[in-house]
């Protein structure tokens, strides 16, 4: 706790939760900042924290909003929050994760030919317009004036197989379908309805899917396996890409994150031949359950306290309007692709302040780990997992389930004593020739890539 002195105003910052069926990383989220027992020294005042749930009800459009910062969780379906959101951030300043203009109108479609413009690998995509018309009233004087009839066949042929079928603005894995050949195709498309869909090449063969979910400046990498049963896709293992690798997936997350006011999503990518193809990235409110993440719910955990504490504590501000001419700049520079990506990344950490952030952490949050060590190792958070697993699983499995999620969270905490440790060794004073070795086998970007790569 940061001593107070009297020459330091009181203040309060409101964090607020709009949540849905979320259970875990609230809870787990809201104690980890009460045991925190923050009293920052900020801007002339002693500030605290106050974390609230956001109930839903009627609100007039004059009515203030009493919260700094609101973690959203609703936005891309549930319409009332949304729009009291949207009121918020224009009449009140509210700051809000995500972007809810962002949010509402940035499908797959946008992010997949921003990406392309940029220069990211994307997949070859097409768009197919619907094999059922809509129930607009004018859909069918439209397509009989204008609808140009087409050979699906030939379409499939020229992007080419395995393909997969999917809706343009879709989510959760819902109306995917991989397409083998021809016969698959049609009947995929004239099961579609009136959904509009992309036809996106598969990356096929790959060697690894992986997902970088970032939270503010911070991106989280980890081995994905969307073959495995929901419990099972994020995978445990450790050093399955290298330094240069983590640092092109860090950086294609933060570039897409700050693309589109996206401050909590998931970037998934694919390797094939030693390149990453970004195949879905319009995830801006991610999985954040304790029974799909397990062993690495506690650091996503941290993560949101991290970010959410920075700008509630300095009152960050919102920004409005997506700005993408700085990115498109660089991309018509005659850069290789990895230069302009660096590029991209470097106008994404100058739009989170990275610098700032990393020296607010350091200041003021150095005692997180340990809290959250500590935290994770209770019957609380226990707890909070077994009402999770009993939210989503059978009667019959639920013991089953909170051992084997319960197990993997203190796993986590085994790595993460021996990180810690580690940490705390490298604090001690060495001797000069131990300390000159180590200089030089850290000298260099690509060794500092290599520890944040193991780090994750």
């Amino acid at each position: 706790m940061m001593p107070m002195t009297a020459d330091l105003t009181p203040a309060t910052r409101s964090i607020g939760l709009s949540l849905g069926a979320d259970l875990c990383w609230p809870a787990c989220y809201e104690q980890i900042v009460d045991r925190l027992k923050l009293e920052l020294p900020i801007g002339g005042e002693a500030v605290r924290f106050a974390i609230e749930r956001i109930t839903v009800e009627p609100f007039d459009l004059k009515q203030p909003c009493k919260y700094d910062v609101v973690l959203d969780r609703l936005t891309h379906w549930f319409h009332t929050s949304r729009e009291w959101i949207k009121k918020a951030v224009i009449m009140d300043g509210l700051y809000v994760l995500n972007n809810p203009w962002s949010l509402q109108s940035m499908e797959k479609h946008t992010s997949y030919c921003a990406m392309m413009r940029l220069g990211m690998p994307v997949p070859e995509t097409w768009l197919i317009p619907p094999k059922d018309p809509t129930d607009h009233a004018d859909a069918g004087t439209t397509l009989k004036r204008y609808a140009r009839l087409f050979d699906l066949g030939a379409v499939g042929e020229q992007l080419g197989y395995p393909m997969f079928m999917k809706p343009y603005d879709g989510g959760a894995w819902v109306g995917v379908s991989r397409i083998d050949d021809e016969k698959k195709l049609r009947e995929a498309y004239e099961g579609s309805g009136s959904r509009v869909m992309h036809l996106q090449k598969a990356v096929d063969p790959f060697d690894l899917f992986v997902r970088g979910i970032g939270i503010g400046p911070q991106v989280y990498i980890v081995k994905y396996d969307p073959g495995a049963a929901l419990h099972d896709r994020y995978k445990v293992d450790f050093h399955f890409v290298d330094g240069e690798e983590w640092s092109l997936l860090t950086d294609t997350s933060l570039t897409i994150n700050a693309f589109f006011n996206w401050e909590f999503n998931s970037c998934e990518s694919l390797r094939k031949d030693g390149v990453f193809h970004p195949i879905d990235f319009a995830n801006a409110c991610p999985d954040f359950q304790v029974t799909s993440l397990h062993y690495h719910f506690p650091e996503l955990v941290k993560n949101m306290v991290r970010w959410s504490i920075f700008c509630a504590a300095t009152k960050r501000q919102m920004p409005i309007n997506l700005d993408w001419k700085p990115f498109f700049e660089v991309a018509k520079k005659d850069l290789p692709y990895r230069d302009r990506l660096r590029e991209y990344a470097k106008i994404a950490r100058q739009r989170m302040e990275q610098d700032r952030f990393t020296e607010f952490c350091h200041t003021h949050l150095g005692h997180l780990n340990e809290v959250a060590w500590e935290f994770f190792g209770t019957q609380q958070a226990k707890g909070y997992v077994l009402a999770k697993v009993q939210a989503l699983f059978p009667a019959h499995e639920v013991e089953m389930f909170t051992e084997h999620f319960w197990g993997l969270i203190q796993f986590w905490r085994k790595t993460e004593e021996d990180r810690l440790s580690r940490l705390r060794a490298d604090k001690e004073p060495k001797d000069a020739e131990a300390a000159e070795v180590e200089a030089q086998a850290e000298d260099g970007e690509e060794a500092t890539a290599v520890e944040g790569a193991k780090a994750t």
